[in-house]
């Protein structure tokens, strides 16, 4: 496999942050060029994140001395210094929308964490375990585009990993109906305890557009490709509720579902325990080797205990069992800064990768 160069934009925010950890020493990917906004750019990426530095791990020397460019002045000159970026800033909707498609425009291709772009009919939204068909669109997107290298591809929403991909394998039963409440980490609102004081011994009930991606998202995922176009299926229903809670790192879900048929609990742990993707098919250096693990013990999953499952790209659940108003119900769990957030999108860089698209 060729080595990739890579731009990280964003790279003084959280997400941005576990994606300059990942990278280090990636045998794919070499970081060649860290953007964010202009109070940054100029400094070296050690001053820029000083204060701020958000990972458990220390600044790795790579990035260290970096200087840190301009996400948007500079987005000209890494025309000929980056074969792709990542891109996880944090601007107004219309605001990444536009830089998104300016790098592609640039002929730079963007492997994006942002949720702007996730319901043009044209960007594929992709879990790569789940719905790796829908790169299919990329070459419509490019004739839209007016590029022969240059596409947007995103992923999910983070909390999306805690039950989607335990959802996926059943649709073969038929997804009547779900319900999921969310039990969201600080991390995923890019804090930590020392800055988010009023979280401690608290649940906030609400995030901002949380349900609504919640319960849209996953029909962007499981539709189809038709006409250079991603056609959102119309069927589960899915309700949600978000919450914030007391934890740094894992996103769980409680969740119930009903089936077209109804199957046993056996072959619902046998469907969960034979899935794999293309991920795991083409070995790709992120992909956990078994995406989806089954906890028999009555009080796991548990965040503290389970989030690093597979090095934070696996998912995990537990808890099935029938329900008296649903067929049955379960707990997921996934960590959202791996899994859900800059994880997921290094799975899909490399996915995109082994199949020629990068």
């Amino acid at each position: 496999m060729n080595t990739y160069r890579v731009g990280i934009v964003g790279a003084t925010g959280m997400v941005g942050q576990r994606f300059v950890t990942l990278l280090e020493n990636h045998p794919w990917f070499k970081p060649t060029a860290l953007l964010a906004s202009a109070r940054s750019a100029g400094k070296k990426y050690e001053e820029a994140v000083a204060g701020k530095w958000a990972m458990n791990a220390p600044i790795p020397a790579y990035a260290k001395n970096m200087t840190v460019l301009d996400a948007e002045k500079d987005a000209a000159s890494l025309k000929d210094s980056v074969d792709f970026i990542f891109c996880a800033v944090n601007m107004k909707k219309d605001e990444i929308k536009a830089l998104e498609e300016r790098y592609a425009r640039l002929e730079i291709p963007v492997v994006s964490n942002n949720s702007a772009h996730r319901f043009t009919n044209d960007v594929p939204m992709v879990i790569p375990e789940v719905n790796p068909d829908h790169l299919e669109v990329i070459p419509f997107q490019r004739k839209r585009l007016g590029t022969k290298r240059g596409f947007i591809a995103v992923k999910s929403n983070c909390s999306l990993q805690s039950y989607v991909p335990l959802l996926h394998p059943l649709r073969d039963f038929g997804l009547k109906q779900v319900a999921v409440c969310t039990y969201q980490a600080i991390s995923g609102a890019g804090k930590t305890f020392s800055t988010m004081p009023e979280i401690l011994d608290n649940v906030i009930p609400y995030i901002g557009g949380e349900e609504e991606k919640s319960q849209q998202e996953p029909l962007k995922i499981w539709g189809t490709v038709k006409d250079g176009k991603i056609v959102c299926t119309q069927d589960p229903p899915i309700t949600a509720q978000c919450l914030r809670v007391p934890v740094s790192d894992g996103h769980t879900a409680a969740v119930f579902v009903s089936f077209e048929k109804k199957p046993t609990k056996e072959e619902i742990l046998k469907a969960w325990k034979e899935f794999k993707g293309v991920p795991q098919e083409l070995q790709l250096p992120s992909a956990p080797e078994r995406f989806l693990t089954y906890f028999e013990e009555e009080n796991r999953p548990q965040p503290k205990l389970d989030r690093d499952l597979e090095n934070g790209m696996g998912v995990s659940a537990g808890r099935l069992r029938e329900d008296e108003v649903f067929d049955y119900k379960f707990i997921g769990l996934s960590h959202n800064t791996l899994r859900g957030a800059a994880g997921g999108a290094v799975l899909l860089a490399e996915l995109l990768a082994a199949k020629g698209y990068i």
